[in-house]
């Protein structure tokens, strides 16, 4: 199964992914996982990334292209693969299509968590972290027992500056740009399953399990019923 998983900030992606890369018994790559060992490792291409991330500016499709074309040459990634965060926009999809047919393969399938943006300012906007341990909390759907304060260190809880509401609409306003016109690259070559992602992280998985229930091993059908 060679998949693309969209999804906005606060949709739950990362967890759907490293499950559907559980079941299918394939890698989670995700783009920003990729640039950051990079940098740590001191590679040539994570040396040009942190020239740009050190000035604040996007790392260019170019040298994220390169990331994902050396780890989807690994071993691991020959039966297939959950693509997580890659492509971001359609000119990127063109050109993973390209990188793809040069191997002689090609994505089955493109699914897009839809969640409305106020669910996503609601989840982003509530969260906050512990100044001491890095715990993570939500004002409403996981509150520390004692407001402020974190549970397992009795550090300070604080909400950083990207979980700021207007933070979190400008980032949505972003993904919303760049996403509409993948969406539809997608839709066009029939490959697109929009997937319901308000609910639980269980209920969102169902529902994906079930839009891929012919693409997954024999063996992991059953349970994604």
């Amino acid at each position: 199964m060679r998949l693309v998983l969209l999804g906005p900030p606060g949709a739950g992606k990362g967890t759907q992914a490293r499950m559907l890369a559980e079941l299918a018994g394939v890698p989670q790559i995700a783009s920003g996982d990729l640039l950051r060992e990079a940098v740590r490792d001191g590679t040539a291409l994570g040396r040009q990334a942190r020239s740009y991330m050190d000035r604040g500016e996007l790392v260019p499709d170019e040298l994220v292209v390169k990331l994902i074309s050396e780890r989807l040459a690994r071993p691991d990634a020959r039966p297939g693969f959950i693509l997580d965060g890659f492509p971001r926009n359609a000119a990127q999809a063109e050109i993973l299509a390209t990188m793809l047919r040069q191997n002689g393969i090609a994505i089955d399938k493109t699914v897009a968590i839809m969640v409305p943006d106020e669910e996503i300012v609601g989840r982003i906007s509530g969260r906050r972290t512990c100044r001491g341990c890095g715990a993570l909390y939500h004002v409403v759907f996981d509150p520390p027992a004692k407001a402020g304060v974190c549970n397992k260190c009795g550090g300070e809880l604080y909400q950083r500056d990207d979980d700021h509401e207007e933070t979190v609409r400008s980032r949505l306003e972003v993904y919303h740009a760049n996403t509409l016109p993948l969406l539809k690259y997608y839709e066009r070559l029939g490959l697109l399953a929009k997937i319901d992602g308000v609910g639980s992280p269980q209920q969102v998985e169902k529902r994906i399990t079930a839009a891929l229930h012919s693409l997954l091993p024999q063996s992991a059908r059953g349970a994604s019923r």
